[in-house]
């Protein structure tokens, strides 16, 4: 599938809005807890693979959607894990959500039927 310049295809948009809702709640964005919000948000049993899932948190990073973080060592020492990676939503992230709302807002139309593209 390819896309316009600066769209967000249907995960990526997944991604930033768990992102800000885990943020909002006061919860750490990582990669396993953002599967699960975006199976919870879809109503979706099965995680989204986790090949998928960090293929795509890294194109985001590398646009500049997305900032990631190792979390500090003694935190997950301390609660005998690995080190997570954590991952916020930057000032360009919120504009590509806003911005990728507007687009699908615009093809629906009054009947709630999606117009053609």
């Amino acid at each position: 599938m390819r896309r316009k310049a600066g769209a967000l295809v249907p995960l990526e948009l997944s991604i930033l809005e768990s992102v800000l809702a885990l943020q909002s709640d006061g919860e750490q964005a990582y990669g396993f807890m953002l599967a699960k919000h975006i199976a919870g948000a879809s109503g979706n049993a099965t995680l989204t693979s986790h090949g998928t899932l960090y293929k795509a948190l890294a194109r985001m990073t590398e646009r500049g959607l997305v900032d990631s973080a190792w979390e500090d060592p003694a935190d997950a020492e301390s609660d005998g894990r690995p080190r997570r990676r954590t991952y916020t939503v930057t000032a360009e992230g919120e504009v590509a959500i806003a911005r990728e709302r507007a687009r699908l807002t615009g093809l629906v139309t009054g009947t709630g039927a999606v117009s053609p593209a």
